[in-house]
């Protein structure tokens, strides 16, 4: 059976690391596990940013054009469309109709409902992701947050289920080899929810009275010099690293006793993941999203907020090796379980193989 997918927001094979990128490409992964062969649809990219008309007009008509070309260009045996991270800021004006015009399931994992959009500069946009929702057979949500408006403006018959973030793996990389007291960060430097999170960051280093603390940082982008100027009052227990290849992000996760990320906005955060992975206990804030992928045992004190309760957590797993190791293991456990291709592979196709067996 062949897939056609379509990340609208930004494809996997975008030249910039982010998350996204990460997602679209776990997910053609996992479309591919059972035996499907995945083409990637168009790489397109239907985000506006600004709330510009005028650009918003340009990709509806790039948007149609790719429809005709894919109505007739993709193979015949084609049976199923999904797309990811359909939203008002990045609708996908593709999926639904050629879905529609080749008379194939179409599928959205993560997309958002978003009524106040309905009106200003990102009126039509987010109308028409409004009307990509409405037609998906099935909606997968990522997150509990996502399924309260899904939910609420269901269309009839539409399928909702919950797909958890996933790794890309099919088991845990090894445990990490962690260096006491060394903190790591993860995140694009870029203005915006990034940048506050770098902010939140280096407001909490001075509240640390844990003494052997350095945290090495991984990450670059357009605000790099604004990041190095915020930490540069703590130079010599700050490394930046810039942007790091797979393998030798693997090894900063390896080697960090804590992943110290405040999350700010953060739909959910593929490096939470990543770090939980090699059983490094992710310090963030307790918001919606972010709850959903950071495992917490049940010992562990409230989640911190500001830049003090993020501290004083830190303190609090640094100055006893053995409650680090705990929140570790923790982490490990809920990623195996609930985080990794299999169990990913297995919830799609669960929901998704009846509707292909009515279509056949």
């Amino acid at each position: 059976m062949r897939v056609a997918f379509f990340a609208p927001l930004k494809a996997p094979t975008h030249p910039v690391p982010s998350g996204d990128r990460e997602m679209a490409r776990n997910l053609m992964a996992m479309l591919a596990r059972e035996g499907a062969e995945v083409i990637l649809a168009s790489e397109l990219r239907l985000r506006d940013g600004s709330g510009d008309t005028a650009n918003q007009s340009r990709l509806r008509a790039d948007a149609s054009a790719e429809v005709e070309r894919l109505v007739t260009e993709l193979p015949d045996d084609v049976a199923l469309w999904v797309s990811y991270h359909n939203y008002y800021k990045a609708p996908d004006l593709i999926g639904p109709e050629v879905a529609r015009r080749r008379g194939i399931p179409y599928v959205l994992i993560e997309s958002s409902r978003a009524r106040k959009r309905l009106t200003g500069p990102w009126a039509g946009f987010a109308a028409a992701a409004e009307a990509a929702s409405d037609a998906a057979d099935v909606i997968f949500y990522p997150t509990e947050q996502d399924r309260e408006t899904l939910e609420r403006d269901r269309s009839a018959g539409q399928i909702l289920a919950q797909l958890p973030p996933f790794l890309a793996r099919d088991d845990l990389p090894a445990p990490g080899r962690p260096v006491p007291g060394r903190l790591l960060a993860a995140g694009m430097m870029r203005p915006g929810d990034k940048m506050a999170s770098y902010r939140l960051i280096a407001a909490t280093l001075p509240a640390l009275s844990h003494p052997g603390w350095h945290l090495q940082i991984a990450g670059d982008g357009p605000a790099r010099e604004a990041v190095h100027t915020l930490f540069a009052p703590c130079a010599g227990r700050v490394s930046l690293l810039g942007q790091l290849d797979r393998a030798a992000l693997e090894t900063a996760y390896a080697e960090a006793d804590l992943f110290l990320w405040p999350g700010v906005n953060e739909a959910f955060g593929m490096v939470y993941l990543e770090a939980q992975a090699h059983g490094v206990p992710v310090v963030a804030q307790d918001r919606p999203g972010v709850r959903d992928v950071v495992a917490e045992p049940s010992k562990n004190p409230p989640v911190p907020t500001g830049a003090a309760g993020l501290a004083l957590r830190c303190d609090w797993l640094l100055e006893d090796p053995a409650r680090r190791q705990e929140a570790g293991r923790t982490a490990r456990a809920a990623i195996r379980a609930h985080h990794l291709l299999p169990a990913a592979a297995r919830r799609f196709w669960a929901t998704v193989t009846p509707l292909l067996e009515v279509r056949a």
